[in-house]
């Protein structure tokens, strides 16, 4: 009996060995909270709708914040942390300027604190508020594997995001390194940019004097030149913005497809994946069929969504801080 005890013995440390080896995105999956926080997704999706009956950018907003916190150390929330005397955290870094709705992420967590103490990750309120508000806009509806952990390091110094001016090769380097293909790049910016907008610094160049020619940039539309013009002025100091699709700018769709293919890209970026070879075909294949477009964007942002971030982590008790 005693022998037969110290084999279960050893056979359970074993186990239980394995188990603290695996990474923890193994143990991540649909309904993770199920049980530990059974009515989370509800709150949550509870929540966003309050918010964007208030403001329809919201999800616009919201897929910019999960954007930029995944190109930086993975899906860990540390977009959120904010800085402090000694360490300057990656929402102060001049990239995520126009990151905003922190503080729909607070009263989220805030509800999530209330029902089920410290179960719920910032990380995958981001991830599931986000999914909420695109289904808001009129975008498909797709399930988001839980389960994540909050990171403990969030710096200024590593936030290295693709820029609006970037080339379509410049953009297909950055998202490369985070395991992203030039089809995610595409299905993903198309994404963010449908419902998106951008301040007048991120483009004005291109309504002047584009790269020193003394002339707007000839690859954008003639009247859609003169209208932005109007709108940024002369005065930096306003620095308004405009949607990225001037059509249907508050609709999840493909929309933004057929507009850079018109020339009425406002961002470099924009337009260059309309011109490009690298991804002018596959900007044609999401202008003439909005169900593939939206097909691959689940695709695109559950891969997004999953890019590693390290085995260490908590749950915060406030998405602001580390505990």
């Amino acid at each position: 009996m005693a022998s037969s005890q110290k084999h279960f013995n050893a056979f359970s440390l074993v186990l239980l060995l394995l188990c603290l080896a695996l990474p923890l995105n193994l143990a991540r999956r649909v309904g993770f909270y199920a049980k530990s926080c059974p009515n989370a997704e509800n709150i949550i999706r509870q929540i966003v709708q309050q918010r964007f009956k208030a403001d329809r950018s919201v999800p616009a907003a919201l897929l910019r914040m999960h954007f930029h916190d995944c190109f930086v150390r993975g899906c860990d929330a540390s977009i959120l942390i904010d800085s402090t005397n000694n360490n300057q955290a990656e929402k102060d870094a001049s990239a995520n300027g126009s990151v905003r709705e922190y503080a729909l992420i607070d009263q989220i967590k805030t509800a999530l604190e209330r029902a089920c103490p410290q179960k719920v990750s910032c990380a995958d309120i981001i991830a599931l508020a986000t999914r909420d508000a695109v289904s808001l806009a009129g975008g498909p509806k797709y399930n988001v594997s839980t389960g994540k952990r909050d990171g403990l390091i969030s710096r200024a110094s590593e936030v290295n995001l693709p820029g609006p001016g970037f080339t379509v090769s410049q953009a297909q380097q950055s998202f490369s390194a985070r395991g992203l293909s030039l089809n995610h790049m595409v299905i993903l910016l198309g994404g963010g940019h449908t419902i998106g907008v951008a301040h007048c610094n991120f483009f004005q160049n291109r309504l002047t004097n584009f790269q020193g020619t003394g002339a707007p940039d000839r690859t954008m539309d003639k009247a859609l030149v003169k209208k932005l013009s109007g709108l940024c002025g002369s005065n930096t100091n306003a620095n308004p913005t405009t949607f990225l699709d001037q059509n249907t700018s508050f609709v999840f769709d493909n929309e933004y497809y057929n507009q850079i293919r018109k020339n009425k890209g406002i961002l470099k970026i924009d337009q260059e994946l309309a011109l490009d070879p690298l991804s002018a075909r596959t900007v044609s294949k999401f202008a003439s069929n909005n169900n593939n477009f939206r097909q691959s964007f689940v695709k695109a942002i559950i891969k997004m969504g999953n890019i590693q971030q390290g085995n260490a982590g908590e749950i915060r008790k406030n998405c602001r801080r580390t505990n």
